[in-house]
């Protein structure tokens, strides 16, 4: 008799077999119908996360992952929900577990911890660029794909900005123990972005040494190393090593290195290969990863639109508005709906991005990437626009900050491209129809 085969709501994906299970979550191989392409999907009961925390935590998961578009991160393709279940379909990851190959006492030669290293730091500065703290950076959320390239994963415990409290800084205690900054332990608020660089170092420490810097059966023993910074070197650690690592398991906050720092240090520097896919054809070196290189594809059709904030719009089967009740607080528009075909559409983005003395270049027929000439707090604004199809007649557009200051680019969204493209939108996200359709064609409704 022929096994009956799981396919999820939407029948987009087929659900495999079990391949890792969590408190909350079962973890299953997958593959997408159309494609035949391998995912990982990770099921949630709702039941069993009725608990606010519980909410707020896969809330914030979904939110950071959906910024998070990096070669080094686990990509979140898409979210479904049905009554009784959440689907995350996710980027299927073949490789296992960093903390495998360093398990048991295991340790790596230094060119290969500095090239897993290397991918760590740049996808953890991405995360910061977009405004996340992953507050979890450990062997075991790290993992490797079938080219041996590190992938960052589990957001579970992710920051967004939207969570620091008057004085800018977060105040949950979370992570795991021997990974987890000082400061974090002490409950008196901290810079998530510092506490991941705290993080790495323990990452890097154990991959040269194969076992952990601080370490103690006793918890308020381990927190006493924590609080006074107090490890040893192995002797087969070379000085340049231990410079670094000396540099960044700084107990003080203010004296650690940070990454752009790090990033200058010639042990990090040696036979770096950048991956820096977010930059224009022009400035980009070319990147080794596959992924990387399918950006570039161009199609006939836009892809199908599938953030979870419109799922509901399509399907009241997929309606996850019960379970995440966006806060109050005013965000950034950086998606709109149209009415206007997709070519018009990028015409009008590549038009107005050039009044504002952007360069641009079409990754392919439904994607735009835009650089500022001019150099900002951070460097030069680079956007992403990128054109899907949601629904007969309607598309959607979204804008991603791929580099540069944030509220560089909350000024781009809102007071640039707002007015340069009022003709064409329907709607903006998070805004009443009645503030966001002058201009649009036809009776347009709230799709936020």
């Amino acid at each position: 008799m022929e096994e009956q085969r799981h396919i999820l709501p939407g029948g987009k994906y087929e659900k495999g077999r079990l391949i890792g299970t969590g408190t909350f979550a079962k973890v299953y191989y997958g593959r997408e119908l159309s494609t035949g392409d391998s995912v990982a999907i990770k099921v949630i009961n709702k039941d069993q996360i009725r608990d606010q925390a519980m909410v707020d935590q896969i809330q914030r998961e979904i939110s950071a992952t959906r910024l998070l578009r990096h070669p080094n991160i686990v990509e979140l393709r898409e979210v479904l929900a049905t009554k009784s279940k959440i689907y995350y379909v996710m980027e299927y990851v073949s490789g296992g577990e960093l903390f495998a190959k360093v398990a048991g006492g295991g340790r790596l030669k230094e060119d290969v911890a500095r090239k897993y290293f290397q991918q760590l730091i740049s996808a953890v500065d991405f995360c910061h660029s977009r405004g996340v703290s992953h507050r979890d950076i450990k062997p075991e959320n790290l993992l490797l794909n079938g080219n041996d390239d590190l992938r960052i994963t589990d957001f579970g415990f992710s920051a967004l900005p939207e969570q620091k409290r008057y004085d800018g800084l977060l105040h949950t205690q979370c992570g795991t123990p021997a990974y987890v900054a000082p400061e974090v332990l002490r409950r008196k608020g901290y810079d998530g972005a510092k506490a991941d660089i705290w993080s790495c170092g323990v990452v890097l420490y154990v991959l040269l040494a194969g076992f952990l810097p601080f370490q103690d059966e006793n918890l308020m023993n381990l927190y006493r190393k924590i609080f006074k910074a107090e490890y040893e070197f192995p002797p087969w650690f070379s000085a340049e090593t231990r410079k670094l690592i000396s540099k960044i398991l700084m107990a003080d906050p203010e004296r650690r290195i940070s990454i752009q720092g790090i990033m200058r240090v010639s042990w990090y520097r040696r036979g770096l290969c950048r991956q820096n896919s977010f930059r224009l054809k022009n400035e980009r070196a070319s990147s080794p990863d596959p992924a990387a290189g399918s950006m570039k594809k161009s199609t006939s059709s836009p892809a199908f639109f599938n953030a979870f904030e419109l799922i509901s719009s399509m399907s009241s089967g997929f309606d996850l508005s019960t379970l995440f009740e966006i806060k109050e607080k005013k965000k950034v528009a950086s998606i709109f709906t149209s009415k206007f075909s997709a070519a018009a559409i990028v015409e009008r983005i590549e038009a107005a991005a050039r009044g504002l003395r952007f360069r641009v270049e079409k990754e392919d027929d439904f994607k735009v990437r835009m650089e500022a000439t001019e150099e900002g707090r951070k460097g030069a604004l680079a956007v992403t626009a990128e054109v899907f199809e949601m629904a007969t007649e309607m598309t959607v557009v979204e804008f991603a900050k791929d580099s540069g200051d944030t509220l560089e680019y909350e000024k781009f969204c809102e007071e640039d491209v707002r007015p340069a493209l009022k003709d064409i939108v329907w709607t903006w996200q998070g805004d009443d129809c009645a503030s966001s359709c002058g201009g649009g064609d036809g009776d347009a409704t709230d799709n936020s």
